[in-house]
């Protein structure tokens, strides 16, 4: 494949060493072949306590995206330790003596050696963002979801303050869809963007633009390699960036990930492309994000930010530092996670920094012993960690630490253990992905895990919210329905903009969530079809990259597969819906 996996439990690291190269995550399981979906009649299981409802106990669960995939052992680094994340009270906010100052980075780490692993998946982990684009769609005047949850607002009114319109006629038609482009190996084609004008996708070696109606492709720019990773955030400008390989990579290995560029998603251009030596070897990236004008990327030799339009090195790592930036959020605000030490003497600092300056503004320093610790919004600041290995499940997501940016200070720790709750977050390397959860008024808003339905054999699950200053649930709860689960994509102003998948006689669903109420409108429903349905079961916001805005909903995959790889029927790299009005 043209991207390693993480070392196997087994191998020794190498030693430490600027430029050393990157180990991109494998690939995370893909989704299983269709199967009789929800609503099927299945054999009942003894039900299990959550979060407050009645479940299901899960099924055994793959490790998440970018996690050991077996246990681990004292040659790994990155498999989590005994006693990793000991509980204990966090430390007061406030900068670190030990750290290496405010300055941009970053100090050595080890550095493993990749295994090669031979992949037959094309879908993967995704990025969800859209950013909303005008619209003078007509307003709803049905009154009913099919989820049985839920009742739409009258004559369209969904309440909240978002921009996404109702439209008159939710069901939706495939407006497009792009080939699975062909490889000679497993390849990432991460990245998706939607703007007002154009809809982009990372191809092989390649970033295309679409019209976001017809398909017909506008642009193209072509890379020297494919891309590694790829952020979903887009300046106000429709600029956004990614990480990629120097060139194309031989079969069954890589060139290192040491590439960023900036591409200018309007004009259909890329700005500048950059690297990072450490001598004369260039240092390698496993995360990227945009935050106002800076492009931010992180990994285990130290983080590097550039200016967006014009690609100046703002910061970059220094051999003297002791601490290293692991990786960013971005958006409006930008978060470091700058790692101190390793295993349970370790420490993460979670620093909102000027994106300019590179300056520290606040500091958090979480419990010594928790290695990784993944961003779930820069503003508020909300992070997600796998404290003490409890979720699990491989999940990376078994507490939430919602941290002033101002003061650093703690404001609350939730507990949102793995068993309850279905989200998943891939705290090693991309520190900006977590799937299932989304912020926003100043609340956490979480996917449940499925449990037992009000009907016979019957499976559903719900989002619910957490306040953000106390901790506590707020009591209000988004249910899908029977025989459907809902998946919070993004926020739209106050409301949430949710994914439904739907039982095998029904199509998936696009539904706005009121902040408030917690009311459900139905912005979109997809056709009942063989081929319709084969579409949403690969790509699920499990395995892919979905977006949606304005009556338009984009599903793609985030890997092409080599030509020999075994799949069932025609595969493709996007699917494009729209709404009849």
């Amino acid at each position: 494949m043209t991207q390693p996996p993480p070392p196997p439990p087994n191998e020794p690291p190498q030693q430490p060493g600027f430029g050393a190269p990157a180990t991109p995550p494998q690939p995370p399981p893909g989704p299983p072949a269709p199967q009789p979906g929800y609503g099927y009649p299945q054999q009942p299981a003894a039900p299990q306590p959550g979060y407050g409802y009645p479940q299901q106990p899960p099924p055994p669960t793959p490790p998440g995206y970018g996690y050991p995939a077996q246990p681990p052992t004292a040659g790994n680094p990155y498999a989590q330790q005994p006693g990793y994340g000991y509980p204990g009270g966090p430390n007061p906010g406030g900068p670190n003596p030990g750290a290496s100052g405010p300055g941009r980075n970053n100090a050595v780490l080890l550095i493993v050696t990749a295994a090669v692993v031979a992949i037959a998946l094309i879908v993967g982990g995704g990025i969800w963002y859209a950013k909303s684009s005008g619209g003078d769609g007509k307003k709803d005047d049905t009154a009913s979801s099919s989820g049985g949850t839920g009742g739409q607002g009258k004559d369209g009114d969904k309440g909240g303050t978002g921009t996404e319109k109702v439209p008159a006629d939710p069901t939706s038609k495939v407006l497009f869809q792009v080939p699975l482009p062909a490889a000679k190996d497993t390849t990432v084609t991460a990245g998706s963007w939607l703007t007002d004008t154009v809809y982009a996708k990372s191809g092989v070696a390649q970033i295309n633009g679409y019209d976001p109606d017809s398909g017909a492709r506008l642009w193209t720019v072509p890379l020297p390699g494919p891309v590694c990773y790829a952020t979903g955030h887009v300046s106000a400008d429709g600029r956004t960036a990614v990480v990629f390989q120097p060139k194309m990579p031989p079969k069954g290995s890589s060139t290192g990930c040491s590439q960023v560029a900036a591409i200018d998603l309007k004009a259909g251009k890329k700005l500048w492309t950059k690297s990072i030596k450490s001598g004369d070897v260039p240092i390698n990236f496993n995360n990227v994000t945009v935050a106002q004008q800076t492009v931010a990327v992180g990994g285990t030799s130290g983080g590097a930010a550039f200016d967006l339009a014009s690609g100046k090195v703002r910061w970059q790592p220094k051999s003297t530092d002791t601490c290293y930036d692991a990786g960013y959020g971005g958006g409006a605000k930008l978060v470091a996670v700058r790692r101190c030490g390793s295993g349970d003497s370790g420490q993460l600092h979670i620093q909102t920094i000027d994106p300019v300056s590179g300056k520290v503004i606040s500091e958090y320093e979480m419990t010594s012993g928790i290695e990784y610790a993944s961003v779930v919004s820069t503003d508020p600041l909300v992070v997600a960690a796998d404290v003490n290995d409890s979720a699990g499940d491989g999940s990376g997501f078994s507490d939430v630490f919602s941290i002033d940016n101002r003061t650093g200070k703690l404001r609350t720790r939730i507990s949102t253990p793995g068993s309850s709750y279905a989200v998943r977050c891939d705290g090693i390397y991309e520190v900006e992905k977590c799937r299932g959860v989304v912020v926003g008024n100043d609340r956490l808003y979480l996917a449940t895990e499925e449990h037992d339905g009000s009907g016979a054999y019957a499976k559903t699950n719900e989002i619910v919210a957490f306040d953000l200053a106390t901790g506590e649930q707020t009591g209000q709860r988004a249910d899908a329905g029977n025989n459907y689960t809902i998946t919070p994509l993004r926020m739209d102003g106050t409301d949430v903009i949710a994914y439904k998948n739907a039982p095998y006689n029904k199509g998936a669903q696009v539904v706005s969530v009121d902040g408030g109420s917690f009311k459900e409108t139905r912005l979109l429903e997809n056709p009942v079809s063989a081929a319709v349905k084969a579409v949403e079961t690969s790509m699920s916001p499990q395995y892919s990259e979905v977006l949606y805005s304005q009556g338009h909903l984009y599903l793609s995959a985030v890997y092409a597969r080599s030509a020999g790889s075994s799949t069932s029927g025609k595969a493709y790299l996007v699917t494009a819906f729209g709404a009849g009005g």
